[in-house]
Protein backbone atom coordinates (compact mmCIF):
# COMPACT_ATOMS: atom_id res chain seq x y z
CA UNK A 1 0.00 0.00 0.00
CA UNK A 2 0.93 3.59 -0.26
CA UNK A 3 0.09 5.34 3.00
CA UNK A 4 0.06 8.98 2.67
CA UNK A 5 1.12 10.62 6.48
CA UNK A 6 0.09 13.87 6.63
CA UNK A 7 2.21 15.78 9.93
CA UNK A 8 3.61 18.64 11.27
CA UNK A 9 6.85 20.39 9.79
CA UNK A 10 7.11 22.65 13.16
CA UNK A 11 10.55 22.52 14.72
CA UNK A 12 8.76 23.56 18.15
CA UNK A 13 7.01 21.08 19.40
CA UNK A 14 7.66 18.06 22.07
CA UNK A 15 10.55 15.60 21.42
CA UNK A 16 7.16 12.90 21.78
CA UNK A 17 5.84 14.03 18.72
CA UNK A 18 9.24 13.19 16.63
CA UNK A 19 9.31 9.59 18.29
CA UNK A 20 5.48 8.90 17.24
CA UNK A 21 6.26 9.82 13.48
CA UNK A 22 9.72 7.79 14.06
CA UNK A 23 7.57 4.86 14.95
CA UNK A 24 5.06 5.46 12.50
CA UNK A 25 7.94 5.69 9.87
CA UNK A 26 9.41 2.20 11.18
CA UNK A 27 6.40 0.80 11.68
CA UNK A 28 5.00 1.49 8.10
CA UNK A 29 8.30 -0.03 6.66
CA UNK A 30 8.22 -3.11 8.82
CA UNK A 31 4.85 -3.80 7.03
CA UNK A 32 6.16 -3.52 3.69
CA UNK A 33 3.96 0.11 2.49
CA UNK A 34 5.63 2.97 0.66
CA UNK A 35 5.22 6.16 2.39
CA UNK A 36 4.29 9.56 0.85
CA UNK A 37 4.74 12.06 2.69
CA UNK A 38 5.39 16.59 2.31
CA UNK A 39 8.86 15.70 0.51
CA UNK A 40 10.49 17.95 3.48
CA UNK A 41 13.26 17.11 6.32
CA UNK A 42 12.24 18.80 9.01
CA UNK A 43 10.24 17.78 12.41
CA UNK A 44 7.67 15.12 12.00
CA UNK A 45 8.25 14.82 8.44
CA UNK A 46 11.73 14.35 8.26
CA UNK A 47 11.48 11.83 11.28
CA UNK A 48 8.95 9.81 9.37
CA UNK A 49 10.71 9.40 6.23
CA UNK A 50 13.93 8.95 8.27
CA UNK A 51 12.52 5.65 10.01
CA UNK A 52 10.76 4.50 6.54
CA UNK A 53 14.09 4.56 4.91
CA UNK A 54 15.81 3.08 7.71
CA UNK A 55 13.79 -0.19 7.83
CA UNK A 56 14.17 -0.08 4.47
CA UNK A 57 10.20 1.28 3.19
CA UNK A 58 10.14 3.47 -0.01
CA UNK A 59 9.15 6.60 0.34
CA UNK A 60 7.84 9.47 -1.88
CA UNK A 61 8.29 12.95 -0.89
CA UNK A 62 6.43 15.66 -3.17
CA UNK A 63 6.90 19.61 -2.04
CA UNK A 64 6.43 22.30 -3.38
CA UNK A 65 9.39 24.16 -5.20
CA UNK A 66 8.16 27.53 -2.69
CA UNK A 67 8.72 25.15 0.47
CA UNK A 68 12.26 23.38 -1.11
CA UNK A 69 14.40 25.59 0.87
CA UNK A 70 12.18 26.36 3.17
CA UNK A 71 11.54 22.75 4.71
CA UNK A 72 14.56 21.83 3.37
CA UNK A 73 13.89 18.92 0.25
CA UNK A 74 14.27 15.33 1.14
CA UNK A 75 16.76 15.02 -1.70
CA UNK A 76 17.46 11.49 -0.20
CA UNK A 77 14.09 10.45 -1.21
CA UNK A 78 13.43 7.96 -3.15
CA UNK A 79 11.30 10.14 -5.32
CA UNK A 80 11.35 13.51 -4.98
CA UNK A 81 8.23 15.38 -6.89
CA UNK A 82 8.58 18.58 -6.60
CA UNK A 83 5.71 20.48 -7.69
CA UNK A 84 4.46 23.96 -8.81
CA UNK A 85 2.54 25.03 -5.87
CA UNK A 86 0.76 23.86 -2.55
CA UNK A 87 -2.34 22.54 -4.71
CA UNK A 88 -0.83 20.48 -6.77
CA UNK A 89 1.37 19.07 -4.32
CA UNK A 90 -2.33 18.14 -2.42
CA UNK A 91 -3.26 16.87 -5.95
CA UNK A 92 -0.27 14.44 -6.33
CA UNK A 93 -0.30 13.07 -2.88
CA UNK A 94 -3.77 12.39 -3.38
CA UNK A 95 -3.20 10.78 -6.56
CA UNK A 96 -0.14 8.53 -4.67
CA UNK A 97 -1.84 7.48 -2.20
CA UNK A 98 -4.14 4.19 -1.49
CA UNK A 99 -4.58 5.18 2.26
CA UNK A 100 -4.04 8.57 4.58
CA UNK A 101 -2.48 8.71 8.14
CA UNK A 102 -3.40 12.13 10.07
CA UNK A 103 -0.35 12.26 13.01
CA UNK A 104 -0.66 15.88 15.25
CA UNK A 105 -0.10 18.65 13.12
CA UNK A 106 -0.95 22.34 12.72
CA UNK A 107 -3.12 24.33 10.40
CA UNK A 108 -1.08 22.51 7.19
CA UNK A 109 -2.19 19.21 8.77
CA UNK A 110 -5.93 20.28 9.21
CA UNK A 111 -6.27 21.40 5.75
CA UNK A 112 -4.61 18.30 4.93
CA UNK A 113 -7.06 16.26 6.77
CA UNK A 114 -9.74 18.05 6.19
CA UNK A 115 -10.15 17.98 2.23
CA UNK A 116 -9.37 14.23 2.36
CA UNK A 117 -11.93 14.09 5.00
CA UNK A 118 -14.52 15.97 3.16
CA UNK A 119 -13.73 14.16 -0.34
CA UNK A 120 -14.91 10.80 1.60
CA UNK A 121 -17.80 11.77 3.05
CA UNK A 122 -18.87 13.35 -0.34
CA UNK A 123 -18.04 9.70 -1.99
CA UNK A 124 -15.25 11.03 -3.98
CA UNK A 125 -12.68 8.31 -2.48
CA UNK A 126 -13.42 5.48 0.43
CA UNK A 127 -9.68 5.21 0.84
CA UNK A 128 -8.84 4.97 4.57
CA UNK A 129 -8.55 7.52 6.60
CA UNK A 130 -7.54 7.37 10.02
CA UNK A 131 -6.15 10.07 12.42
CA UNK A 132 -3.46 9.28 15.09
CA UNK A 133 -3.78 11.21 18.28
CA UNK A 134 -2.48 9.92 21.10
CA UNK A 135 -2.25 12.62 23.46
CA UNK A 136 -5.94 14.42 22.67
CA UNK A 137 -4.87 16.91 20.30
CA UNK A 138 -7.51 16.42 18.10
CA UNK A 139 -10.06 15.99 20.27
CA UNK A 140 -11.13 19.79 20.52
CA UNK A 141 -11.61 19.10 16.66
CA UNK A 142 -13.99 15.95 16.92
CA UNK A 143 -16.12 18.04 19.31
CA UNK A 144 -16.49 20.78 17.06
CA UNK A 145 -17.15 18.03 14.18
CA UNK A 146 -19.68 16.42 16.15
CA UNK A 147 -21.39 20.00 17.62
CA UNK A 148 -21.44 20.90 13.64
CA UNK A 149 -23.46 17.40 13.04
CA UNK A 150 -26.15 17.50 16.00
CA UNK A 151 -26.44 21.66 14.51
CA UNK A 152 -27.18 19.77 10.95
CA UNK A 153 -24.05 21.54 9.41
CA UNK A 154 -22.12 17.76 8.52
CA UNK A 155 -23.74 15.15 6.99
CA UNK A 156 -24.53 11.86 9.26
CA UNK A 157 -21.89 9.26 7.47
CA UNK A 158 -19.11 12.52 9.09
CA UNK A 159 -17.92 9.95 11.70
CA UNK A 160 -18.15 6.84 9.52
CA UNK A 161 -15.21 8.56 7.21
CA UNK A 162 -12.62 8.82 9.81
CA UNK A 163 -11.12 6.59 11.83
CA UNK A 164 -10.16 8.11 15.47
CA UNK A 165 -6.85 6.09 17.01
CA UNK A 166 -4.47 6.33 19.83
CA UNK A 167 -1.68 3.72 18.76
CA UNK A 168 0.35 2.77 16.34
CA UNK A 169 -1.18 -0.38 16.31
CA UNK A 170 -4.80 0.63 16.14
CA UNK A 171 -3.87 3.05 13.20
CA UNK A 172 -2.31 0.41 11.36
CA UNK A 173 -4.94 -1.70 11.59
CA UNK A 174 -7.66 0.42 10.38
CA UNK A 175 -5.58 1.42 7.21
CA UNK A 176 -5.36 -2.32 6.45
CA UNK A 177 -8.68 -3.32 7.18
CA UNK A 178 -10.47 -3.35 3.85
CA UNK A 179 -8.76 -5.49 1.07
CA UNK A 180 -6.44 -4.00 -1.06
CA UNK A 181 -6.13 -2.50 -4.12
CA UNK A 182 -4.92 -5.29 -6.72
CA UNK A 183 -2.69 -3.39 -9.07
CA UNK A 184 -1.79 -5.27 -12.31
CA UNK A 185 1.73 -6.28 -13.18
CA UNK A 186 4.19 -4.83 -15.25
CA UNK A 187 3.50 -8.28 -17.50
CA UNK A 188 -0.27 -8.18 -17.23
CA UNK A 189 -0.12 -4.47 -18.18
CA UNK A 190 2.13 -5.21 -21.40
CA UNK A 191 -0.47 -7.74 -22.47
CA UNK A 192 -3.32 -5.65 -22.18
CA UNK A 193 -1.57 -3.08 -24.66
CA UNK A 194 -0.67 -5.71 -27.11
Amino acid sequence: MNICVYCSSSQHIDDKYLALAAEVGAELARRGHTLVSGGATVSCMGAVTRAARAGGGHTVGVIPQVLVDVEVADRDSGELIVTADMRERKGVMDARSDAFLVLPGGIGTLEELFEIWTARVLGIHDRPLVILDPWGLYQPLKDLVSGMYDQGFTRANVFDAISWTTTVEQAFAHLEARPQPVRPSVEELGEAAG
